[in-house]
């Protein structure tokens, strides 16, 4: 059964959190701790956490649309086992941020309706101008990602290395991830896309702002 799954059945709040737990006489909400981790829903930094979890979730669904964008044009090409390959591994990515959003009570950004659509645009898109354009926006996407993952990482050994401890381990195991899909893009002729700078810069700038956005709304 999926973490989410359980949560919606209560099983994964007791093996987390244990019996579920009232508000206090003064509407305050007693200590919960998330799973073996010292991260609690009283001790962490929960602005930090929830925009950590949110814009992670964000992008995450916004890679598995772009994968899906340009598995619609090159899924029968011989680039599309490569393309599955690292589509597969993004699902696995959202999975995660989606049973941590559970976990951690944080809600989704208000633009996924957007990035549904921009993420598969994009993705198609860059696909029309064959594997070294998909690869190409591959390269951007992942590129930015890893980036932004590693500021998170900094924040969170600033604030507390060890309460951090199993969130930090899966941002890096996935920082590593997105960064072998941008070798694979590169190893894929990624810089014979046409103008490929200024395509990398503009798809870039676009992530940024994506991040921008969803960390905040």
């Amino acid at each position: 059964m999926s973490c989410a799954a359980l949560m919606a059945s209560g099983s994964l709040w007791r093996l987390c959190f244990g019996a579920p737990r009232p508000l206090s006489a003064y509407g305050r909400r007693i200590s919960v701790r998330f799973c073996s981790s010292r991260m609690t829903l009283d001790n962490i930094n929960r602005a930090a956490v929830d925009r950590i979890i949110r814009v992670d979730h964000a992008g995450e669904y916004g890679a598995n649309r772009i994968y899906a964008g340009q598995m619609a044009v090159l899924g029968r090409t011989s680039v599309g086992p490569v393309i599955q390959k690292m589509w597969d591994q993004e699902k696995e990515h959202l999975k995660k941020f989606s049973e941590l959003m559970v976990a951690f009570r944080v809600r989704p950004t208000v633009l996924m309706p957007f990035w549904n659509v921009v993420g598969f645009a994009l993705g198609a898109g860059t696909a029309l101008l064959g594997r070294e354009g998909a690869m190409a926006c591959t390269v951007a996407v992942e590129e930015s990602i890893a980036h932004h993952y590693n500021n998170q990482i900094r924040t969170l050994m600033d604030e507390d290395p060890e309460k951090y401890k199993e969130l930090l381990q899966v941002i890096k195991k996935f920082r590593d991830e997105e960064l072998e899909h941008h070798d694979i893009g590169l190893e894929h002729d990624a810089e014979l896309a046409p103008a490929y700078a200024v395509l990398k810069k503009a798809i870039q700038a676009g992530c940024s702002a994506a991040i921008y956005l969803s960390e905040r709304f």
